[in-house]
């Protein structure tokens, strides 16, 4: 049963959802060019966790469309925990890769289902620890808005309050639907401006056009500092979405990538 109303159906969180989805089919195509090292995978396995986050999100929208609020909040609590996991396993590598230590374990390990990753708490307490992160942590845990994300998440999830029971019920008649959405549409964002300021940082060739690898490609010398030119879909979820939400991130990319981020 959905909910028929046409505010609910037509609230923009929709379109933004649309956009985030969008969004992750050409990162994930794109990171594809790009070797994990520290594994023995074939390719990027970047690339998986960004289309796995795209059909997260794509059910998220299912089942709001159905009207389920509390159900689409569990599976952003999934959305969390993937953004995580996919933070941890490349800070991991990135922390234990060498010559010396050509394939880190813990990692490969994973990937070969021979040995599942720590719980969320300890890869958070990790990310937040890391030396490497800290311009970008800084400014991330300036506020506590992701511990009340998390804690929203886990009332649903866990029905710690009744009227959570009722937000599953498309037939009920609730007035603050509209809040909820609101509520919802604020949070995935959070989420997605989250995970690409650490996918970012981390990792800022994820940034490259395709300017330059086309040219070597091709047999042609590429442009000067052409491997600093930034894709036109990352500029443009940067102009549309990540600056005008938090420009600070922004800014804090600029500073410590050599990306040339407009």
């Amino acid at each position: 049963m959905r909910v028929v109303d046409k505010s609910y159906q037509e609230h923009r969180v929709f379109s933004e959802f649309s956009k985030y989805v969008e969004f992750y089919k050409h990162f994930s195509m794109s990171a594809f060019s790009f070797v994990s090292m520290g594994t023995k995978a074939f390719g990027n396995i970047d690339t998986y966790m960004y289309s796995s986050i795209q059909g997260t999100i794509k059910s998220i929208e299912a089942v709001l469309r159905a009207g389920q609020i509390n159900d689409a909040y569990a599976l952003l609590r999934k959305y969390h925990d993937s953004v995580v996991i996919n933070v941890y396993s490349t800070l991991y590598l990135h922390d234990h890769f060498s010559i010396e230590n050509f394939v880190v374990e813990k990692i490969n390990n994973w990937l070969q289902a021979k040995e599942s990753l720590p719980e969320f708490r300890v890869m958070s307490q990790y990310i937040k620890a890391s030396p490497a992160l800290k311009p970008i942590n800084d400014i991330l845990n300036i506020d506590d808005r992701y511990k009340k994300l998390r804690s929203r998440c886990n009332d649903h999830m866990h029905y710690n309050f009744y009227r959570h029971v009722m937000l599953n019920d498309s037939e009920i008649h609730i007035d603050n639907r509209g809040e909820w959405l609101d509520r919802l549409s604020r949070d995935v964002l959070d989420l997605f401006v989250l995970h690409l300021g650490y996918a970012f940082f981390l990792n800022e060739h994820y940034m490259m056009s395709s300017d330059h690898l086309d040219a070597l490609e091709c047999g042609m010398q590429p442009e000067e500092n052409s491997q600093y030119w930034v894709a036109p879909y990352i500029q443009e979820i940067f102009d549309n979405i990540i600056t005008p939400h938090r420009p600070d991130i922004t800014a804090t990319i600029k500073e410590w990538t050599t990306m040339q981020l407009s």
